[in-house]
């Protein structure tokens, strides 16, 4: 018995310290255990953003914003922003982004950045298409609530992160249109000063950085690999990834009707990771898997062998992205999740997986209870621990 305590112990030390270390997945043998279970649905979800760690120099700790992701949704509609559903974009226009565009356009120039959101979160309540397009309206919201505003950090502080702070992403592309090509070279490490001087390295500095990613996708044209030239040209390798990671979004959220990309292939679902710097893959695999399910229609089996098929220092990247893709399409339901990640064919597999989906889980519910639930449904220990462990660290940070 106290063999077995000693070993036990050992366990819980070596999982708690990879996490301090910055958790970049687990390895291990093959299990040979794995339940088979009903795959999620096919509706899209956008990647969840996730920060590069903290400079070794920086002592701040990453305490994102409780706005990050709002679960509970109040329809209590104010002021003259909070407009009848069915009197805009109704009828044949309610799955029209343009009509949408246009209404939140008209919306923020009469009634201001809040009653836009008022009447965001009213629509997201009952109509499945502004759910579905709920980041990329947001961006809108952005976009243009950013011309009454001199800074980044200004218009930061009128903010919402309904939607997976797609508003601040939108504020970014408005503020690098605004400088133009030819000039976002010698003022790009300039445009964020104003954000960090408030909280260096906090989240509303990261999804500026990240949201510089977004904004020179949109001035180069979708052209990936010249975004992340760009990018290289912040100072810090920080800065760097975070910017990446924001041009790797644009390129997986990329519509094919109001943007393309060359950049995405369907016959190489690797495409574009296997062919990106080093120091950028880390950030493409995390966010590549949602467009292999994409590809695929919703097989999580396929997407586990697409991952295999990555670099190996890369794989556990990419099961831990399709973790997060299979709490998001299954709105973070517990045994539906489970399922999806025993789908895996080893140890390795799956937990990279759990991994992926608790950190999800913490993030739609704002909250660790659900999360601890589905740690807990696990019969395997390793796994249970592992989940249990990187459960705490991340919702320490919120």
């Amino acid at each position: 018995m106290l063999q077995r305590s000693i070993i036990t112990g050992f366990i819980l030390l070596a999982v708690t310290l990879l996490v301090l270390l910055g958790w970049q997945g687990i390895r291990s043998v093959d299990s040979g255990d794995s339940d088979e279970g009903p795959l999620p649905d096919s509706a899209s979800t956008t990647p969840l953003i996730t920060m590069p760690p903290i400079p070794d120099h920086e002592v701040t700790t990453f305490v994102p914003s409780s706005r990050e992701i709002t679960e509970n949704v109040s329809t209590e509609q104010t002021g003259s922003g909070a407009t009848s559903s069915d009197s805009v974009c109704g009828g044949d226009k309610t799955a029209d982004f343009d009509c949408y565009k246009d209404h939140y356009t008209t919306l923020i120039k009469t009634d201001g950045i809040a009653a836009a959101f008022v009447d965001l979160k009213a629509r997201y309540q009952t109509n499945a298409y502004v759910r579905a397009q709920c980041h990329p309206l947001t961006h809108v919201i952005g976009r243009v609530g950013a011309d009454g505003f001199e800074n980044v950090g200004d218009a930061y502080t009128y903010g919402d992160g309904f939607c997976w702070s797609g508003y601040y992403h939108g504020v970014l592309e408005s503020f690098v249109g605004k400088i133009g090509l030819g000039n976002l070279t010698s003022r790009l490490n300039d445009v964020c000063t104003s954000v960090k001087d408030q909280k260096s390295y906090g989240f509303d500095y990261y999804n500026c950085v990240h949201g510089l990613g977004h904004g020179i996708m949109a001035i180069t044209n979708d052209e990936l690999f010249t975004s992340l030239g760009y990018c290289d040209t912040l100072n810090g390798g920080w800065e760097q990834e975070s910017c990446g990671s924001g041009a790797y979004m644009e390129n997986v959220i990329i519509d094919g009707l109001n943007h393309f990309t060359k950049y995405l292939k369907p016959e190489d679902p690797l495409y574009p990771c296997n062919a990106s710097p080093e120091k950028y893959k880390h950030t493409c695999y995390l966010m590549q898997t949602s467009y292999m399910l994409k590809v695929n229609g919703g097989d999580f089996e396929k997407t586990f062998e697409w991952c295999r098929g990555a670099e190996e220092t890369h794989r556990t990247t990419c099961f831990q992205g399709l973790g997060r893709d299979a709490s998001g399409r299954s709105s973070s339901d517990a045994a539906r999740t489970k399922a999806t990640c025993l789908l895996g064919q080893t140890l390795e597999e799956q937990t990279n997986c759990v991994i992926g989906a608790v950190k999800d889980f913490i993030s739609y519910f704002h909250s660790n209870t659900q999360a601890i639930s589905f740690c807990n449904s696990f019969e395997d220990t390793n796994i249970r621990t592992t989940c249990l462990v990187v459960g705490a660290d991340y919702y320490a940070l919120l």
